[in-house]
């Protein structure tokens, strides 16, 4: 139960509350009981997910499949652990020196700056913002 004082237009009124049920309040103002009946408060609409359908690749010719591992001369900066792309820093074609900021990668709900390990060109950027990646993964092609 709780007990409040008002005073409106000069007037001073003592309010206890007592139980509420369902949208029902009982109260006493300056000792008469009350039954209030209360707006109900509207029910939440269910959220809808919709699943995330990207369209699949066309299939490559074998002679221009994307190689598995980066070839000779290039390097595919790997992610450190599994999280979400949170921002795509550079872009394909981009001149980069050792330590340059590429990405921002979400993890742990902590953002991980993920830098270039080398000077070179990059040459091609496998995720985009909001992608989930796992450990290892590489992230970001530098040649």
């Amino acid at each position: 139960m709780k007990e409040f004082k008002y005073k409106i237009n000069g007037n001073e009124y003592k309010v206890t509350v007592g139980e509420i049920k369902d949208n029902v309040a009982h109260l006493e103002v300056n000792g008469t009981a009350y039954e209030v009946e209360m707006e109900e408060a509207p029910k939440p609409e269910p959220v809808k997910v919709k699943p995330v359908v990207r369209p699949a690749a066309a299939p490559a010719a074998p002679a221009a499949a994307a190689p598995a591992r980066p070839a000779a001369g290039k390097s595919g900066v790997k992610a450190p652990l599994p999280g979400v792309i949170l921002d795509v820093k550079v872009s394909v074609g981009a001149e980069v020196k050792k330590g340059d900021l590429l990405l921002i990668l979400e993890a742990m709900k902590m953002e991980n700056t993920i830098l270039a390990d080398r000077d070179g060109k990059v040459t091609a950027i496998n995720v985009r913002n909001g992608d989930s990646v796992l450990e290892g993964t590489d992230l970001v092609v530098i040649e």
